[in-house]
């Protein structure tokens, strides 16, 4: 067996404190990928909604035309039923919103904690670590982004209702 087949992690040339500010950063990311997937549910969700709304609205419309004198019993009661379950529809959609935005400041908390978490830990290993790789390590040390962009678009989108498909719902 040659000597190069053979990897330990003693060979590692990073230091415990550089370790655990690595776990850390990894640890950040996996929660913005966890607020991404939430936001594009959010997202997907509102157009599954914003769909069905749709369709609801134009199969109204197709019995809203019809005179009212032409109407047979079912086609009335049809046009109940459709009111009755675009208004629920909506009602859903107004709460995912709502649900969208209590997630939104649950994570601005979120993110100030852990920002005044890293300052504090951070501090004292700016302390242990000052060499030439001390730069590398500083630049490193920046936790990633707050939020995914796609979690503010799908905010934006939630709250335009479907966005690209422009319905009009509201």
């Amino acid at each position: 067996m040659d000597q190069l087949d053979i990897i330990s992690m003693a060979e590692t040339t990073m230091r415990p404190e550089e370790i655990e500010l690595e776990m850390v950063k990894i640890q950040r990311l996996r929660e913005v990928l966890v607020r991404q997937e939430s936001a594009l549910r959010f997202m997907m969700d509102d157009i599954q909604l914003c769909n069905d709304i749709m369709d609801l609205k134009q199969e109204l419309q197709n019995l809203v035309a019809i005179p009212e004198k032409e109407k047979n019993k079912l086609q009335k009661q049809r046009e109940d039923e459709l009111i009755q379950k675009i208004h629920k529809l909506v009602q859903k959609r107004d709460f995912l919103v709502d649900d969208a935005e209590v997630e939104r400041l649950r994570e601005q908390e979120e993110d100030k904690e852990m920002a005044d978490f890293l300052r504090i830990k951070l501090k004292p290993l700016d302390k242990v670590i000052k060499s030439p790789a001390s730069s590398r390590a500083e630049k490193k040390a920046e936790p990633p982004p707050s939020k995914p962009t796609v979690a503010k678009m799908g905010l934006a989108l939630i709250k335009d209702c479907c966005g690209a498909t422009q319905c009009n719902i509201m």
